[in-house]
This record gives structure tokens, sequence and C-alpha cells, in this order.
């Protein structure tokens, strides 16, 4: 067939970037990894996909469809790295940023440290307008004084603008304006208003996400329009698409202006393939696991669906504790960050005890065993010196490990001063990587009224399968799945993820006083609004499919509960309907209802997405990949730590692509791939399904109680 026929799906991770290239006719799906470069992360993706390309003979001009997923957005919030930005904002409210919600996230630490607002105080604005919180205006916008406030910004060398209003979730015609003036007047500026970004009520909430889009916007904008003129360089015809962190695709247009709907791009990729192997593998209910070079995380997939949050945090304080980051209403899966990942630093703290992370090596220099001038231990560092990575055969042996180098920084910086030896602090540091991730899962899946022990684990990234048998026992699960690919599976989750966007628009009434036609009317402009937006997709309008929501709450609660709603148009009968959905939804989380009560509406949501062809291509391709392996599976032996045994055990090592759909063997063992190892404890079993899904089986008695 000739003309474009590729889809590639490229995820820039803090460590490595993973590229995947899926053949749409044949279903062939081939692979690649390269170490990501921080100071301009599009010339790790030139680099990697010239390699991959080079190495699979395609030419760039077949490539039909880029999907990416990048980490950027993330780290400019973390590292405070975006824009210069100004706040423009009612008079008497310029201070919201500051005073946040007066919360103490930890009540007993005396030197508590909060974030800091993204915009100084010299460059948050007041003008004068007022709208009531029904939407009513009270005082008139001064276009003047915007005008004014813009112009000194401009001067202070701002380079984005944040534009948030009181109230203007229900009333936006003065933010509109103050738009406009804007745009007209400075079209140098970077525009960033909260009617477009969060229309939804709670002030900080909605001015924190608006300011972060801004701080990011420059940044965001530059370096897609970057990639972009790179990649039509090297010749590709193809349109760019970003992952959003709802696990949507989205326009490289839509995410130049809404760059904060990408936080969290790269996880939400790793929750996507999570679901779709635990369906391959007929395990519905699944924990993804994406353990990676600098962080691991976690997604509970329940009943064949990710979890979704519509608020979280970005830029925390402290990594792990809640309330110490930028809060952000922006759609996205629900995840949890558990732990470190394989260039996370261990340490000797302040007791005396061991630690590990949350600080990584990141690729550069990258753990000790790199060779590339790191002298901290890492977690990588400790799972070469257990013998669990082979220091030949490290990214298909493109890289050598050097485990003497590894060794050095073990016993300099963690063995001699502890007074233990090298195994038994490499050994440390897995097991305290593993049982911390294990301890924040546990609590994440019990938060959500789950027992883990329903759930099968997915092991996914460069780490995660390396980590997941450990990890398994300390959660008592039956079984681990290990995807052909896992090091660089969020590139599969790219390759079927769907064309997807969530719209929101504020209506706070009690249910029995909703003025249906302004509802029905809220839900048709947000219907339109989603079809323009995919249609920059190329998505035709009949496919598109739509599921309205609710913030509903009993009245007089604090927090509300996001309900499903039937199909409209709405009318006074639908009522009953709504009160029912809103009983099964908050059953589900509280296990009761509260008869008698009255019931409101806050936000009013629209799910948008089409569905994908993509699984059914991805599916294709690894049954193709499983039915031709060649010679023997079994490719050597080596020394392997497994402290049941009593040490090292001189462990079979496997050959993943020459395993076949059937194979069934014993553990302890390993499983190489080109982008990952699978580690296989000694009371498991493992063998290979229909897909080329490794699948550990645990056995009863030897999961950790």
């Amino acid at each position: 067939m000739s003309g474009p026929r590729y889809r590639l799906g490229v995820d820039i991770g803090g460590t490595f970037t993973d590229l995947a290239l899926l053949e749409q006719q044949s279903g062939t799906l081939i692979t690649g990894k390269t170490l990501t470069t921080p100071s301009d992360p599009a010339d790790g993706v030139l680099l990697g996909l010239t390699q991959l390309l080079g190495r699979h003979d395609v030419p760039v001009d077949a490539i039909a469809h880029c999907i990416h997923a990048t980490t950027l957005v993330t780290n400019a919030l973390i590292e405070r790295k975006g824009a210069r930005t100004g706040l423009i904002t009612t008079a008497g409210f310029r201070d919201v940023l500051a005073i946040g919600r007066e919360l103490r996230y930890d009540l007993y630490d005396l030197r508590l440290e909060m974030p800091v607002p993204l915009v100084p105080q010299p460059y948050r604005k007041e003008v004068t307008e007022r709208v009531r919180r029904d939407g009513s205006v009270r005082d008139s916008l001064d276009s003047d004084a915007v005008r004014r406030v813009l112009r000194e910004l401009v001067d202070d060398s701002v380079e984005s603008v944040a534009i948030v209003f009181l109230h203007s979730y229900a009333n936006s015609t003065h933010e509109e304006e103050a738009e406009r003036v804007a745009i007209r007047e400075f079209p140098q500026l970077f525009v960033s208003a909260s009617y477009r970004i969060a229309r939804e009520i709670r002030e900080y909430e909605r001015t924190s996400t608006t300011v972060a889009n801004a701080y990011v916007q420059p940044l965001a904008s530059r370096y897609l329009t970057r990639m972009e003129e790179q990649l039509a360089g090297l010749g590709m015809v193809g349109p760019l698409s970003l992952m959003v962190s709802s696990g949507g695709l989205t326009s490289a247009a839509t995410a130049r202006e809404q760059p904060i709907t990408l936080t969290e791009s790269g996880p939400a990729a790793g929750a996507l393939v999570g679901q779709f192997i635990g369906q391959l593998a007929g395990e519905p209910s699944v924990i993804a696991f994406d353990m990676g070079g600098t962080t691991a995380k976690a997604c509970l997939i329940d009943d064949g669906e990710p979890l979704l949050t519509y608020s979280f945090e970005a830029g925390r304080v402290h990594r792990f504790k809640k309330g110490s980051g930028l809060p952000l209403k922006v759609p996205a899966i629900d995840l949890i960050e558990i732990g470190a990942g394989g260039g996370s630093i261990a340490r000797i703290d302040r007791l005396g005890l061991l630690k590990v992370g949350p600080d990584s090596s990141g690729a550069d220099p990258g753990p000790a065993a790199y060779g590339q001038g790191g002298e901290e231990p890492t977690v990588t560092d400790a799972d070469l010196l257990l013998g669990y990575l082979n220091p030949d055969s490290f990214l298909g042996g493109e890289m050598q490990l050097e485990l003497d180098a590894a060794r050095r920084a073990v016993s300099r910086n963690l063995a001699e001063p502890l007074g233990r030896e090298v195994t038994d602090i490499a050994w440390g540091i897995h097991d305290i990587v593993n049982e911390n991730m294990a301890s924040a899962a546990r609590v994440h899946i019990a938060d959500r009224g789950r027992d883990p022990r329903g759930f099968a684990l997915v092991a996914i990234g460069g780490a995660g399968p390396v980590h997941a048998y450990r990890v398994a026992k300390k959660l008592r699960l039956a079984r681990v799945l290990c995807p052909l690919g896992a090091g660089v599976a969020s590139t599969i989750g790219l390759l079927i993820a769907p064309p997807r966007t969530d719209l929101v628009h504020a209506y706070v009434c009690p249910l029995d006083a909703l003025d249906w036609e302004r509802l029905n009317q809220i839900y048709t402009d947000m219907r339109d609004e989603a079809t323009a937006l995919l249609s920059q997709l190329g998505v035709e309008p009949d496919k598109i499919q739509f599921q309205p929501m609710a913030d509903l709450r009993y009245v007089g609660q604090g927090f509300e509960v996001v309900t499903p709603l039937p199909a409209g148009p709405y009318a006074r009968d639908s009522l009953t309907a709504f009160a029912a959905a809103f009983d099964s939804a908050y059953r589900t989380l509280y296990g009761r209802t509260v008869p008698g009560l009255e019931i409101e509406g806050l936000n009013w949501r629209l799910r948008a997405s089409v569905p994908s062809s993509g699984a059914e291509h991805v599916a294709e391709a690894l049954r193709g990949r499983a039915s031709t392996p060649e010679g023997n599976a079994l490719v050597g032996k080596r020394p392997v730590y497994f402290p049941e045994n009593g040490g090292f055990t001189l462990t079979p090592v496997y050959d993943r692509y020459r395993l076949s759909p059937g194979d069934r063997f014993a553990g302890p063992a390993i499983v190489e791939e080109r982008e990952s190892t699978v580690v296989v404890g000694p009371a498991a079993t493992f063998h290979i399904d229909p897909y080329q899904t490794l699948i550990i089986e645990l056995e009863e008695g030897h999961r950790d109680a």
C-alpha cells in the first residue's frame, strides 16, 4: 500500500524517551528507547526516531500520525521554569493565590512550607469589576484599568497573563472583554482566561489552574511548534496529536491553548495500556504499575475502566503530602505517585537509616552504572548488583552498565558508613522501594473502597517488571501481567488512545429548582464546542459519543460526587433519574445514602470521545509477534539474589522474544527483552498468553502477609 501507513507514539520521560511504530495494515509493531535530552527534549526524540526508522528501514514519510506524551508541563511546574506571568483579577482578590484554603497540610509541622505562588505579588493586578454569584453584574468592567495594568505588566517583562474574575463561571462577559483588550492591544502576550480553562466554582482552585496554564503556555507553545517543525523537516507528513491527562487525544493547536491538560499525559498513557493488557488477559480489574527511571505511579482499573479525578495537585513541596502542591481543576486519570524510579538516589538520613528517593539522578548523569559521571547509588545500581539486570544487554546491548561503578557507589556512600556488606545494602534499597510502593498502593486502593487482593498487577515501565513480583507479594496479589515491550508500554498506550475532550460549566442550583431550558442550553453549547475541538483531529461528528455528568452533593456538604447522567434533553421528569444516579454513585463511594436530604448540582460536565481502532491493530500486532519464535528461549544462567533461597542462586535466563504462547516455567527466572527485564521469584510460575503477555502466578502460601 502506498502513502503514510504508520502511527508513531512518542513518550518523553525524565530518564528515557520511548518510541513505538505501528503499521496499520500488517499489524507490525516496533519499539525503541533512548536517553532523554533534558536541555532540549526534542533532540532525544529526533535521535531516537532516526535510529528506529533506520534500524527497521521505514521511511519517515510513511508516518501518518504522531501521538506524543511529555513531562514538559509537569517539570516546568516542579522546577519553576515557566514564563514570567501576571494575574489580572477583581479588586480585592489579588491575594487569593497566597491565601489559598488557609489549611495546613501537616498540623504538627512548625516549619510548614507552603507552595510559593506562580505569580509574585507585584505582578498580581486588580481592576474594578464585580459579577455576583448568580451571574448578574454589580460593577461594570473598567476597560481603561485593564489597559493600564496590562501596560504595567508588559513593562515589567511579563510574557503571559492570566485573567480570573470573581464568579466568571456564572457570567464570563467581563473576562471575555479583558481578553479581547489584551489580544488586540498586546498581541505579543500569551493570554489565559479562566472561562476557557476552568469554568467552575471555587475561586482559589480556578485561579490556581488558570495561572498554571498561563505559566507554562509560552514554554509549551514554543516546544510544540518546534517539535512540529523538526518532524516536518525530517519529512513526516502526518499531524501531531497530544495525550491529555484524562487519557484522550487532543490536537497540537488545542494543546498550545490549554497546555495544563498535558500535566499527567505520560502516566495517563501508562494507565491506558494497563487497562488494555488486563482486558486481553481477561482481567477487568487491575492495578496499572508504571515504574520508570524517575518515578513510579499506579492507577486502579476497576471493571475495565480507569478511575478519573477532576482535581489534583502539581509541584508539591512535599512529594507525598496532599495539600502541599498547586491545585489544578483538570480532568485526569486518577493516579498516585507511589515511589521511586530506577534513577532514585539512596542515602543515609539523619537517624542513620537507609532511605530511597525522592531525588533522582535523571538521565544526566544517571545512575553510577551508566558510566556518565554519576557517583550516588541508585535503585538501578542496586538491581544490577543483585543480578536482576544484565550489564551487557541493557537496552538490547546498546548501553553497557558498569558493575564496578555501581559497587563503588553503594560501598562508599552506604555500605562502609553503615558497616554492612554491599549485597545487604543493595537488597535493602530494593526492598525499601518495594515496601514504599506497596504501602502507598494499599492506602490508595483502600481509600476507594476496594480490596487489592481482587486485582491483578500490570507491570510496565523499564523498572516495573523488575520490581513487580515483590510488590505483588506485599499486596498479596495472585497474578502479575508483564506485556511485551513493557519498557516502552506507555507508547503503546498512546497508539490505542481515543480522541477525547472533557468540558465543564458551573451552574449551582438545587435539583428541584433547576431551569431545565438553561441546563439543556449548557449541554448544547458544550456539545458544539466538543464537536469543534474533535474536528481538529479529523473526527466525523456522527462518530462522537457523549457522556453527560454532573457534580452533585447533598445541600450543606462541602464536597461533591461526579455522577454519570442519562442522555438529554432534560425536563422536570428527569429529576427522578438524576436522584437515582446520585444515590448509586454516592453508595458506591460511601456504602450508604442519606434519604430525605435535598440534592444540588454544582458543575455540569460533558465527556466527548470517539472509539479508537488502535486497540484492534495493537492486539493483532501482539498476536503476530507471538507466532514465530526462533531458537531455544533459555539463553543461560547467572547468579541472582533471592533472600528466601539464602542468597545468590544460579537462575535460568530466558530471551523474551523466543518465548511462545503456552510456554510455562517455574521460578526463579529472569526474562530479558530489549527495554526491560522480568524478575520471577522462587515461589511462582509464569506462562505466555496468546498476546505474548508474560503472566506470573504467585503461590497462595508465599504471598506476604
